[in-house]
């Protein structure tokens, strides 16, 4: 396997993860407001930020077609968003759908050579699709861990994915 289809394996079997945790979460935790952050708010930073990251460069970035950038940031940095709801796990996973599709285009055509595109990140791409599946996995791994303190189901680790 090359270095792009690695790549590509990785960022998948982050984003099932993920998913895994969206398709699990109780209503009752999904909306829970004893969280700075409640659930589907990581979840779509999360994917906020890998499909951003996955873009060429920030100009080329073209948001979702359901993006609210006031829901982008987490904790603290968060502040309460402005307007709109607590978009639903449907909406989350066709959000998912969309990182999951850019994955494979994004990754095929990226010359992991090149810098990363984004200023404040001074490295190359192929150092930024690691830093982009650090972050899928941190933020997974909070919500995984979340779903468990709550007594929720046990996930299953994905090792690769080859889809």
């Amino acid at each position: 396997m090359g270095v792009k289809e690695t790549i590509k394996s990785q960022y998948y079997a982050s984003l099932e993860m993920l998913k895994q945790a969206i398709e699990e979460c109780p209503e009752a935790l999904w909306v829970d407001p004893e969280y700075p952050s409640p659930f589907w708010r990581i979840a779509y930073h999360v994917l906020v930020y890998a499909h951003f990251y996955l873009q060429p460069s920030e100009q080329d970035f073209v948001p979702w077609e359901k993006y609210q950038a006031q829901y982008r940031f987490l904790g603290s940095d968060a502040g309460e968003p402005e307007a709109g709801e607590p978009y639903s796990k449907k909406e989350i996973l066709a959000f998912h759908r969309l990182c999951c599709e850019q994955v494979e285009e994004q990754v095929t055509a990226v010359d992991l050579d090149a810098e990363s595109g984004f200023h404040w990140l001074p490295f190359d791409k192929l150092e930024l699709q690691f830093y982009n599946i650090r972050h899928i996995q941190q933020h997974t791994g909070e919500l995984y861990e979340r779903l468990g303190a709550a007594g929720g189901p046990e996930l299953r680790w994905v090792g690769m994915k080859r889809d």
